[in-house]
């Protein structure tokens, strides 16, 4: 990527690893779709400390970077890994709140703490969730939508992500924002019997169509993505 394309950028931040793993999917596929190039945008790679608080000021300065250099930013997706799922998940909501079952890297555990003080409870993702599944799968690959970014640190960026979205001018022509889970990749399931993995060319893949699909569908189609439980 040259530092004077003026192409528009499709920000992709992924998390680093955390919990004791070496490696985390969300920056690997991150990683490898920086400098790609899709519908006239170029994708941007950034990664996400795997920290309340600081993962937002990380992001944050991604996002005004990018503004400020007169780079047009139609998308931001934010990747976390989820282990035990099976599928590329989609989430459909992010919650005001910051209730962490472990600490996060820098040892903090914030427990029914406000991502944003006084925000609104909930923020709907702005990225066509339900068109991207569907043309995931269409490609043979497993994604599906999801209801609940659970409460660590990715509903915590995935929930400033979208408040940013709603009230920075400067982030006015950005379509579209969201949070994606993803499985762990084989190595990380091969020490843990019974969890899914995903081979991480198959979750690149998904993405290049998911970005793809996010840039050329303005609005979501109107399909059954609900789930009883």
């Amino acid at each position: 990527m040259t530092t004077d394309d003026k192409a528009p950028r499709v920000l992709v931040a992924g998390f680093e690893p955390f919990e004791n793993d070496p490696v985390n999917p969300a920056w690997e596929i991150a990683r490898v779709l920086e400098g790609w190039r899709c519908e006239g945008t170029v994708v941007q790679a950034l990664q996400l400390p795997c920290v309340f608080g600081r993962s937002i000021h990380v992001l944050d300065a991604a996002m005004a970077g990018i503004a400020e250099s007169g780079r047009p930013l139609p998308l931001v997706l934010c990747i976390g890994a989820a282990g035990g799922r099976t599928e590329i998940s989609l989430e459909r909501a992010a919650l005001n709140v910051d209730d962490a079952r472990i600490p996060d890297n820098a040892g903090y555990q914030p427990i029914d703490i406000e991502v944003e003080a006084g925000g609104p409870a909930a923020y709907f993702s702005t990225l066509p969730i339900k068109a991207m599944v569907r043309d995931m799968r269409a490609a043979g690959l497993p994604a599906a939508v999801s209801n609940s970014a659970g409460t660590f640190v990715c509903n915590h960026i995935f929930y400033a992500l979208m408040h940013r979205l709603a009230s920075w001018p400067m982030l006015a022509r950005t379509r579209g924002g969201g949070f994606v889970h993803v499985p762990y990749l084989p190595e990380q399931a091969a020490s843990r019997p019974g969890v899914a993995s995903m081979a991480l060319q198959a979750q690149v893949e998904a993405f290049r169509v998911a970005i793809r699909t996010a840039l050329l569908v303005r609005d979501d189609v109107r399909e059954t993505a609900g789930r009883l439980h």
